[in-house]
C-alpha cells in the first residue's frame, strides 16, 4: 500500500492526472480569479486547439462595390 496521495482528476475528462503531467489553466479578469481548470495533457492540447481557433482573426471583410461614404 502506498502513502502517496491519489492523483487529482482532470476537470475535463475526470481521469487521474499526476502533478507532473497536469496543466493548470487560469482565467483572470482585473486580477480576480474567474476560473481555474486542472487538465491532463490530452485535454490541455484540445483546450489549446479551441483557443487558437477562437482567437484567429476573421478573414478580411468583403466590400460590395466601390461606394465610400464619409460624414
Amino acid at each position: 500500500m502506498s502513502d502517496a496521495p491519489p492523483d487529482d482528476p482532470c476537470d475535463a475528462c475526470g481521469d487521474a492526472t499526476p502533478d507532473a503531467l497536469a496543466r493548470t489553466v487560469r482565467l483572470s479578469v482585473d486580477r480576480a480569479n474567474i476560473d481555474t481548470q486542472r487538465l491532463c495533457p490530452d485535454c490541455f492540447a484540445g483546450w489549446i486547439d479551441r483557443y487558437q481557433e477562437h482567437m484567429q482573426s476573421d478573414p478580411e471583410p468583403t466590400v460590395d462595390g466601390d461606394d465610400i461614404i464619409v460624414d
